[in-house]
């Protein structure tokens, strides 16, 4: 054990709901002996452990590959959506954040949305549905391609990287008071919007997927910043801007095609 390792107890304030149409309750519990290096998850599986070991139901969170990338882990600690280090997924966040005797509490993504499967697990399948109404392009790429053979500005670049790191989590729509995905569903269409590869769709693509997310039952955007602000990938609230003028301008080319007596 290095000099900078030590060793925490904590008193967890856990969510517990056995499924979607149960009431759940807040469950106490004792995370003892946490190493300051552990991950959060590492020690929710040692407080699972002890669980299993008494017989009791284990605590249900969502987890994959636990390197920040996958977008699967994501829970409210403390009411701040993964927790309170910023740009940082639950599955990255260390226990070193946090201090002996800390009082934690710990709740699944709330959103009419999110219909909690079980405890801490929140099910987030509303999002693939606004990816599957038009995030995707069509265009016939061929074989594979020098990276620098189709041009693209470098501010176009920089912002469809930016764009594309979304990794679909939730947590903008977890820390927004309205819950809405317009950061989500804005970070997609500006991906795709600002690249070649997605001009073929790029006139119905926004309109799609808007309307998707309302259908969904995501609340309205208030711009008061807490879906950029609690992101872990730092998407910035410029892609909902961009996200708006995609819509427009899809608005605006369906009604000339409609003045001109032509199809959309």
């Amino acid at each position: 054990m290095s000099e900078l390792t030590k060793k925490i107890n904590l008193i967890l304030k856990v969510w517990r709901q056995k499924g979607p149409k149960d009431v759940g309750s807040f469950k106490e519990y004792e995370a003892k002996g946490v190493s300051t290096d552990a991950s959060f998850l590492e020690m929710l599986d040692a407080v699972n452990e002890e669980l299993i070991s008494k017989g009791d139901d284990p605590i249900a969170f969502d987890h994959d590959c636990r390197e920040g990338i996958c977008g699967s882990c994501g829970f409210m600690i403390d009411g701040e959506a993964h927790g309170p280090q910023k740009s940082t997924t639950v599955c990255q966040l260390h226990m070193r954040a946090f201090k002996e005797g800390d009082v934690l509490t710990l709740e699944p993504w709330r959103a009419s949305a999110f219909p909690i499967i079980k405890d801490l697990m929140a099910d987030r399948s509303a999002m693939d549905r606004i990816i599957m109404a038009g995030g995707y392009i069509s265009a016939n790429t061929g074989g594979a391609r020098d990276a620098n053979s189709i041009l693209i500005s470098k501010n176009d670049a920089d912002q469809a990287f930016n764009a594309a790191t979304c990794i679909g989590c939730g947590a903008c729509v977890a820390s927004c008071k309205n819950a809405a995905a317009m950061l989500f569903t804005a970070a997609k269409v500006s991906h795709l919007a600002l690249l070649p590869q997605g001009q073929i769709e790029r006139k119905t693509r926004a309109e799609r997927m808007v309307a998707q997310m309302d259908a969904e039952g995501f609340g309205a955007c208030t711009s008061t910043g807490s879906c950029s602000a609690s992101c872990p990938k730092d998407i910035s609230l410029v892609n909902i801007a961009q996200m708006n003028r995609e819509f427009l301008k899809a608005k605006v080319f369906k009604e000339d095609q409609v003045d001109v007596g032509g199809g959309f």
